[in-house]
């Protein structure tokens, strides 16, 4: 249930996993949401409410069918994972289970738009692709002549979300709207919730094992935001095998063995060399019965002068600034790795240097976590509104450095998201920043270390001001969820190969590029993202269609100019069948100074070679502490 149009842009990825379900005795429906693909109306927003009434009625019109049992099951990945939780918690009669890929429980705190109160750089990218999809013509293979008015109707009236995301900088009534972590016992059917440690939604997982009171499994390997049937990196498992175990057992009341399973399952990742792809992720799949496991310790470490202490040693209280260049981040790949173009954190050693950095001494022995480390800091700001970014770090005996997970808070949402208050500056506050929860295992050997800067630049947007932070040692530490070895995990259930059916024929008719590069220009101190996903030309041959589709992204700032921080995105779509030819371009321009964000945006449409709509926007913002 998707606006990413299943008869083009999502037909063969959906193709390889409905066909897989119906081949095995399940009608399975795929439907585009009002206003988007085939679909009439207008789409103007994430999971509107409207969007959550129709997906009731959707259901309720399955389970009419006299083809269904009056049982259906909800999978999707994304916003197709999203609105699996946000309708479960509707409480239909007719869903019998949800399979959510990728998701997230809670809208504000854990999505693509705001992190740890921080405005994300995927918020303008997301809000982007949104911009370029909803500019997109319906089919006149499936709305005949009609498709132009609709396609008007679209491009006059779904408008420019970023706009709307972005005045809601807090967590107010919009993004509680949608968040079931809100009242998690709404849901009353059993959850499967899975994701990978490279996909943007992993924490979703742990909260929903947490906080829902239904059946419910947990699954996190290393895979990126795909399903893991298709997971990279590797190893990609026989999910689909896995799903219909979970269909069978809750749809039609055969008892699969689900019940035995372990509540969560995750990928133990190796120590690796840092790279910016991974094909496949070293290490072994683990299992804990119950989440929170009673198995996981804390183990807190004191912050000294650049070193992790022991667990017991007394550290004294010292001051220690860190005043980070603003381009610090552009080794930090994306907020949520798609794999294509290579997304993953780079060597840190590029960071590390504008960075306040705590090393430990080298480990006698092995060091396994899972969970979500934390760092508890005391510290100071020099200015109202700042934030600090946390990474923690694999080195390895020759230096090289891999980042294992990070975390990121906007100092002034440190009492919570609703009511951020700004800091006085010189006040001491003490402060709790999570990291992403994470399955990691450091060779004795290694060395672990803490880095803390005050950017993290373009993963965040830069705070309004150049910030310095005084953290104290002593005062602050580390916490880490260490996880003792189990024999349990050797007597694992082994996943089976990864099956699916066949997909529909596509040629490509012009070759797909990715890039992802940095450009330091020193002559004026100026650094730049700069991120091209170029899909090529497909002929889709079921329905005779070539889609072109290409993106740029571009992030630019100067080092010690907060107000030079910009944000670009441009995308083209064209759409061929025949003598049929659309063609789409829209650009977004983000920009700030100490009050305001600037939305500057453009949208061009193309019937043919004749221009057929065009439409700018130019929208002032307010910061709002951020």
């Amino acid at each position: 249930y998707i606006p990413y149009r299943k008869r083009d842009s999502k037909r063969n990825r959906d193709s390889e996993m409905h066909g897989y379900f119906a081949g095995h005795g399940y009608a399975c429906l795929r439907v585009d949401l009002r206003g988007s693909g085939g679909s009439d109306g207008i789409l103007k927003d994430e999971y509107l409410q409207q969007e959550l009434d129709d997906g009731v009625e959707v259901l309720r019109w399955i389970a009419s069918q006299p083809w269904c049992s009056g049982k259906v099951g909800m999978i999707g990945i994304s916003w197709g994972g999203f609105n699996g939780l946000q309708i479960a918690a509707r409480r239909p009669p007719e869903l019998g289970a949800v399979v959510s890929v990728c998701s997230t429980d809670d809208r504000y705190a854990d999505d693509v738009h705001y992190m740890g109160g921080c405005l994300l750089g995927d918020n303008l990218s997301w809000a982007s692709i949104m911009f370029e999809r909803n500019a997109n013509p319906p089919d006149p293979q499936i709305v005949g002549d009609r498709w132009r008015q609709m396609w008007r109707d679209r491009l006059e009236s779904s408008g420019l979300w970023l706009n709307t995301w972005l005045r809601h900088q807090h967590r107010d009534a919009y993004w509680k709207h949608g968040s079931i972590c809100e009242d998690f016992d709404a849901v009353q059917c059993p959850i499967m919730a899975v994701s990978g440690w490279a996909d943007g939604y992993s924490n979703a997982v742990f909260r929903l094992l947490k906080g829902l009171n239904v059946p419910r499994r947990g699954l996190i390997g290393p895979w990126s935001h795909r399903y893991p049937h298709d997971g990279i990196p590797g190893p990609a498992i026989g999910f689909l095998q896995e799903c219909m175990r979970w269909w069978d057992q809750w749809l039609k009341d055969k008892d699969r063995g689900v019940d035995d399973d372990p509540m969560l399952r995750v990928w133990m990742q190796d120590s690796v060399p840092p790279t910016t792809s991974y094909d496949t992720r070293p290490g072994r799949w683990i299992a804990e019965d119950t989440w929170p496991s009673s198995r996981i310790e804390q183990h807190v470490f004191p912050l000294a002068m650049a070193r992790i202490a022991g667990r017991n040693e007394d550290v004294s209280e010292m001051p220690i600034t860190v005043q980070s260049p603003l381009r610090l981040g552009l080794f930090a790949g994306k907020w949520c790795s798609y794999s294509a173009p290579p997304d993953l954190p780079s060597d840190q050693r590029e960071e590390d240097g504008g960075a306040l950095v705590f090393d430990s001494g080298p480990l006698t022995e092995p060091v396994e976590i899972l969970g979500a480390p934390e760092v508890d800091l005391m510290l100071t700001s020099n200015k109202p509104v700042a934030m600090v970014a946390v990474r923690l770090t694999d080195i390895a005996p020759d230096h090289r450095a891999t980042r294992v997970t990070y975390g990121i808070l906007n100092l002034t949402h440190r009492d919570g998201h609703e009511y951020p208050e700004p800091l006085e500056p010189g006040k001491k506050y003490r402060v709790t920043v999570p990291m992403n929860g994470v399955a990691h295992s450091f060779p004795s050997g290694h060395r672990i270390r803490v880095a803390l800067s005050t950017s993290y630049w373009p993963l965040a947007w830069t705070p309004p001001e150049v910030t310095r932070l005084t953290v104290f040692t002593g005062a602050s530490q580390l916490r880490l969820p260490v996880r003792p070895p189990s024999v349990d995990d050797e007597s694992l259930r082994t996943f089976p190969e990864p099956e699916v059916a066949p997909a529909g024929e596509e040629t490509m008719i012009a070759p797909s590029d990715a890039q992802w590069k940095v450009i330091r220009d020193l002559a004026v101190d100026e650094s730049t993202l700069m991120v091209v996903k170029d899909l090529g030309t497909v002929r889709i041959e079921d329905i005779d269609l070539e889609l072109t589709k290409r993106s740029t992204e571009k992030y630019t700032i100067c080092n010690d100019d907060p107000s030079s921080a910009r944000g670009e995105t441009n995308w083209e779509a064209i759409f061929k069948r025949g003598d049929w030819k659309t063609r789409t371009l829209t650009k977004t321009v983000l920009t700030s100074d100490g009050s305001s964000f600037y939305v500057d945006a453009d949208l061009d449409a193309y019937d043919g070679e004749r221009r057929f709509f065009c439409k700018s926007w130019h929208e002032v913002i307010p910061r709002e502490l951020v």
